[in-house]
């Protein structure tokens, strides 16, 4: 693990080692870059200098004080991303507050369950999210404040009376508690000190230095951690600019804008890089007689081509691609590799703030998401002396304080070493770059007792044409693939019935045939069901899983059976 050390022994830079809580960072920054751009929508308005920023975030700060919002009460943020999510978070956290980021997809009734659970007393919550708050959760807020406009909604004029107190938080500070159901839809908070996060902004700076001069395009909802350590506060500590996209970033929406700002860096997660790649690139080569004689004769050609056609859908300056929160397809991996196109894989949790590990532009390897970020400790605990597989543990200053109100689950998740225990099952090869195999939790135990990752046939099965999206899931001691076809190879809503049931029954027994060519005998499925609608996904595009674990998938049936079930 050579490679891995080297991250140990890099020394921090003067800025670096005062970036030690979200205050430094914000006073340095606002400071040093006063007269910057710092953050604005791609299309104009809410646009701040760093200088601007820091006024307005002050005086809403000194507003919440007035009414004895003081250190260590909880402020809640529930918005689509936008420039006052940033002074929302920031009027909070540098003052010794404690920041809520509540996901915008979020239900209801987990906004309730959030709120109450984490005794908020404030919430920044925009005007297409007024919905979600419950009449009993408005009830209890001191304040409701109005997100786009920073204006007061509600406001309890008791609690005017109060005057709250700030504190400069310490590094041990808690900064903020964000709520995950992961895939599993256990609902945890997650206690993110100031420690944790600082480190994270000088990890990401040793993983891809950046400068002022680079424009952050974000796709990413900014409550998830990857979006907001890496896309939100590691811009601000460079000086970099931030852009925000006002409207739901659809495909036409997203090209829009990467042409407009012609951004430098951009976060993504795999479904994004993937889908460009089945929707637009495979069937560009497979239209184009030249592109297709590339391909089989000149390759490199084709690469060199496509690659440099990519760059420009970005906007023509890219220069890191960041991919993550889930695995990358390694097809789709492999064509980006062969083209050049700088991107860069990590792997975190939202335990670790998040990152764990990271691997660089042009220091990437097919299939791996890289080695051990900067001061960060990672290994396989308990390896199989056979296949070196074993839970990925890691251990530093990433590592979160424990999950909120829940000791005993925290003993679980983190050792009495500090070794945070993953969850997820990987390698490490003897140059330190980790491959993950799939979660812990998700592996199913073969008759002959062998390990089987169905995260690893999904990623044949997502490879053939006309499968959108796929789980394996184990139904009565067999392996089931539960598949999402594209809308356009078998339509739902066909007239004739004997042409979908036709059409349905050869979908489903080529993907059986293909996938059981491609995989171990102790992976092969037995049946393929088909999934009407789109799986239900994480913020970081993750499916769901629990939903689906007694799925018997949505497909119609025949009619005789339909009529048979409903005589019963």
């Amino acid at each position: 693990m050579g490679k891995k050390k080297n991250n140990y022994k890099m020394k921090l830079t003067a800025r670096e080692a005062q970036c030690t809580t979200l205050r430094k960072l914000y006073d340095n920054s606002t400071t040093k870059f006063w007269k910057r751009l710092m953050c604005t929508f791609v299309d104009g308005g809410q646009c701040y200098t760093y200088g601007k920023f820091r006024e307005t975030t002050n005086l809403i700060s000194t507003k919440m004080s007035r009414y004895g919002i003081s250190s260590g009460d909880k402020v809640a943020i529930l918005s689509q991303n936008m420039p006052n999510w940033g002074v929302a978070f920031f009027a909070a956290t540098a003052f010794g507050r404690v920041a809520i980021p509540i996901l915008p997809d979020s239900s209801e009734n987990e906004v309730t369950n959030i709120l109450n659970h984490s005794e908020s007393k404030v919430i920044f919550i925009s005007k297409r999210m007024m919905d979600k708050l419950s009449p009993e959760c408005r009830d209890k807020m001191t304040l409701i404040i109005d997100i786009e406009t920073l204006e007061f909604i509600k406001k309890d004029d008791e609690a005017f009376k109060c005057n709250g107190w700030t504190v400069e938080p310490s590094p041990d500070s808690l900064a903020c508690i964000i709520y995950t159901s992961g895939t599993t839809g256990n609902a945890k908070g997650v206690m993110l000190s100031h420690r944790n996060l600082a480190h994270n902004v000088v990890a990401s700076m040793k993983a891809q230095p950046s400068t002022k001069k680079d424009r952050f395009l974000a796709i990413l909802p900014l409550a998830h951690t990857y979006q907001m350590s890496i896309s939100f506060l590691y811009p601000i500590f460079v000086g970099a600019a931030t852009y925000y996209i006002s409207k739901p970033p659809t495909p036409s929406i997203l090209l829009g804008a990467m042409k407009k700002v012609r951004p430098t860096t951009v976060l993504s997660v795999p479904l994004i890089i993937e889908k460009i790649y089945k929707s637009s690139v495979l069937p560009t080569i497979h239209k184009s007689r030249i592109l297709s004689w590339m391909e089989k004769h000149m390759s490199w050609l084709l690469h060199w081509f496509i690659g440099r056609k990519l760059v420009r859908t970005f906007g023509g300056k890219i220069r890191f691609f960041g991919i993550g929160g889930a695995k990358l397809d390694p097809t789709v991996e492999a064509f980006l590799l062969k083209c050049k196109f700088p991107y860069a894989i990590g792997y975190g949790l939202t335990e670790c703030a998040p990152l764990v590990t990271n691997a660089m532009v042009h220091r990437t390897r097919l299939g791996s998401t890289g080695v051990a970020a900067f001061n960060v400790e990672v290994k396989i605990d308990n390896p199989n002396p056979e296949t070196g597989e074993g839970e990925v543990i890691c251990r530093g200053d990433n590592v979160m304080i424990g999950y909120y109100k829940d000791p005993s689950r925290t003993m679980q998740a983190i050792d009495d070493e500090g070794w945070f225990h993953t969850n997820d099952v990987a390698t490490i090869d003897k140059d330190g770059y980790l491959f993950i195999k799939g979660r812990l939790n998700n592996t199913i135990l073969s008759s002959t007792g062998e390990n089987i990752y169905p995260e690893e046939i999904e990623m044949v099965i997502n490879d053939i044409d006309g499968v959108n999206e796929s789980l394996v899931i184990e139904r009565e001691g067999k392996l089931v693939a539960l598949v999402k076809f594209d809308d356009n190879v078998l339509d739902w809503n066909q007239e004739s019935e004997d042409k979908f049931f036709e059409n349905l029954e050869a979908r489903k027994n080529a993907v059986l045939e293909f996938v059981n060519k491609h995989v171990g005998k102790n992976s092969k499925v037995s049946e393929v069901d088909a999934m009407r609608k789109d799986f239900e996904k994480t913020a970081t595009q993750k499916i769901r899983r629990f939903l689906y674990k007694n799925s018997h998938g949505d497909e119609p049936k025949e009619k005789d059976s339909t009529n048979k079930n409903e005589e019963k």
